[in-house]
């Protein structure tokens, strides 16, 4: 039973990003220390009534190309289709997740979210997974900030394929992070 991370990577998979409309088709998380090794891994697929998916996806629209993001990400789309049948509800994977935060950070109140734009997924936590987000420290480390900073101040830019499927944009994310603390570090 480990008790050493540090960091709780997580991203969820919604049909938007409409916190009053859209769902969690996703959740995934990776334990790390400071050092983003992996020491955890959670994964689990939300089961959600089909034809509100087919709804929320349809209408998931970028709000800055106009483009639908589930239609250029068919790939994505497609698995979490397949693989709502055999998801749990929100509730079990709510406690899965506080579960996998016991095990891996113990009592700790300090329990740092990080990822990619992690304020949205924080939104969704705060809405559909309350007791978890009663377990996570207030402040987050946002990999998106530095993406920011690099790409805008010093035009440096991490390139990698999106897959959209959760355990990997995290991964994605922890890489991503490094790309930039190698470019800071003597």
């Amino acid at each position: 039973m480990s008790k050493t991370a540090k960091l709780l990577w997580l991203d969820l998979e919604m049909t938007g990003t409409d916190i009053d409309s859209d769902v969690i088709l996703e959740a995934a998380a990776i334990a790390t220390e400071w050092e983003f090794n992996e020491i955890a891994t959670f994964e689990a697929v939300i089961k959600q009534d089909e034809a509100l998916m087919e709804r929320q996806m349809a209408k998931a629209k970028d709000v800055w190309s106009g483009r639908n993001f589930w239609d250029e990400n068919s790939e994505a789309r497609n698995g979490l289709f397949a693989q709502n049948q055999t998801g749990q509800t929100q509730h079990e994977v709510e406690q899965a997740l506080i579960e996998f935060v016991a095990t891996h950070f113990g009592s700790k109140k300090e329990v740092y979210l990080a990822g990619n734009s992690i304020h949205n997924d924080r939104r969704f936590i705060a809405k559909y997974m309350p007791e978890l987000d009663k377990k996570l420290h207030y402040r987050m480390l946002d990999v998106t900030a530095w993406k920011l900073v690099f790409e805008n101040k010093f035009h440096k830019k991490f390139a990698q394929p999106k897959d959209h499927r959760a355990v990997e944009d995290i991964r994605r994310s922890i890489s991503e992070l490094e790309y930039y603390l190698k470019k800071v570090r003597p």
